[in-house]
Order: C-alpha cells, then sequence, then structure tokens
C-alpha cells in the first residue's frame, strides 16, 4: 500500500523562506514565479505525483500556512 500526499498553502501568508522546498525528500514543491499581494513568491506543488503527504514541509514552516492531507491508494 502506497500512501499519495497533497498540500494546501495558505499563499497569502507565505513569504517565501523556501525553507519547506530544501525539507522535500521528493522535490514536489518549488516557489512560484507568480508573487502574492504582498509581493512573495509563494509555495506550490510543482510535481503534485511525487508528493507522499510525509509533512516535513509543513513541521518546517515556520508561520503554519501548509497543510498536508495524505490518502492510502
Amino acid at each position: 500500500m502506497a500512501l499519495r500526499g497533497a498540500i494546501v498553502v495558505d499563499t497569502e501568508r507565505c513569504k517565501g523562506c523556501g525553507v519547506c522546498v530544501v525539507n522535500c525528500p521528493t522535490q514536489t514543491i518549488a516557489l512560484s514565479k507568480e508573487v502574492n499581494s504582498k509581493g512573495y513568491n509563494f509555495l506550490y506543488m510543482e510535481k503534485p505525483e511525487n508528493c507522499t503527504g510525509c509533512t516535513n514541509c509543513a513541521t518546517v514552516c515556520p508561520d503554519a500556512v501548509i497543510t498536508v492531507y495524505r490518502v492510502k491508494i
């Protein structure tokens, strides 16, 4: 049984620090080229098929803007 994950990011609160990106073991997430209303490049799932729902990104996020969901497939 494998795990598939997905994240939801509060893009308006994301400051684009990138801590989550370097802590993602599957290179799923990246900072967007777009910016939010505060001018920050926010987090998004660049390769959603890679996400296992490990929660590393949410754990290291200093602003708690990432929610992780996990589904057994």
